[in-house]
């Protein structure tokens, strides 16, 4: 069993991650989930106003996020069987680091894990389903469940104007 990891950059932000570090962390997932049915995984890394627009179309939020997790529906003896798409915002990756590149990396891993466990059906939704979430990306990341949600130092993001052009904070 591997994962096929569909992956394209439309990112202006480039060497965020290594796509092998990243099929070695969804075999390991698919694995671990007893998923052994050849499985393709669709991963687009963009920025921000194209994030907004999908959190704003699927979501009704008119604001960046991190990661959106699309689950695909399989027509019965589909091979592969094509899981989904996961998508993330490179810029709000960065600004989340504080532009540390190992943060960085750490950052998307850990946004491919919790995209790919969407994906196979896992939630945060209530306290419980959380739980099980961070206790899953902790396993799969080698990480403690403390450091399992969050890589990156976050900072409060600045909202988006409806032209998706960040709007000046003063102090």
């Amino acid at each position: 069993m591997a994962a096929d990891l569909r992956i394209r950059n439309e990112s202006t932000r480039k060497r965020m991650y290594r796509s092998d570090v990243l099929t070695r962390l969804a075999n390991r997932i698919l694995e671990a989930e007893s998923i052994s049915e050849p499985s393709e995984v669709s991963i687009l890394f963009c920025d921000d106003p194209f994030m907004t627009e999908l959190n704003k179309d699927y979501r009704n939020k008119n604001s960046t996020t991190d990661v959106l997790s699309f689950e695909q529906e399989n027509m019965p003896g589909q091979t592969p069987q094509v899981l989904g798409d996961i998508i993330i915002s490179l810029e709000t990756v960065e600004s989340n680091c504080h532009g540390d590149t190992d943060t960085m990396r750490e950052e998307v891993r850990m946004l491919v894990c919790h995209g790919l466990l969407h994906l196979l059906g896992y939630d945060h939704g209530t306290e419980e389903e959380k739980t099980i979430m961070h206790q899953k990306q902790a396993e799969y990341l080698g990480v403690s469940e403390d450091t399992a949600w969050d890589f990156g130092p976050k900072k409060k993001r600045t909202p988006l104007n409806s032209q998706g052009e960040r709007k000046a904070r003063g102090r």
